[in-house]
């Protein structure tokens, strides 16, 4: 029983299509980048672009670079710091300790009205 529709199941863009219906396809170049993991990416560029000296590894997420002997680094993550761990790199102990004060004297003189 057909249904009326006699595009079914084909969607635009679908089937065969050659060259001269697409237009030519444009120049590409192959270009090999190496991470730290020894990971070998080739992506491919347009012929007259400008190619990358750095593109990110899919496998490991690594920096990887055109130089297969010497790959870049990985990247030093530092450590998640905490509010207070910034508060301590800008204030010393004594300082700390006097803004507390301060702060339990205001505390305290508020409770005592």
């Amino acid at each position: 029983m057909a249904g009326g529709n006699a595009i079914r199941g084909t969607r635009v863009g679908a089937g065969p299509m050659g060259e001269s219906e697409r237009g030519e396809a444009a120049p590409r170049e192959r270009v090999s980048y190496y991470c730290a993991n020894g990971h070998e990416t080739a992506p491919s560029f347009a012929a007259e672009a400008e190619i990358p000296d750095a593109w990110d590894c899919p496998r490991c997420g690594l920096p990887a670079g055109r130089d297969h002997q010497s790959p870049p680094a990985p990247p030093r993550n530092e450590p998640y710091k905490t509010h207070l761990a910034y508060v301590k790199e800008r204030r010393s102990d004594a300082d700390g300790a006097a803004i507390l004060e301060e702060a339990l004297g205001k505390l305290r003189a508020s409770r005592e009205l």
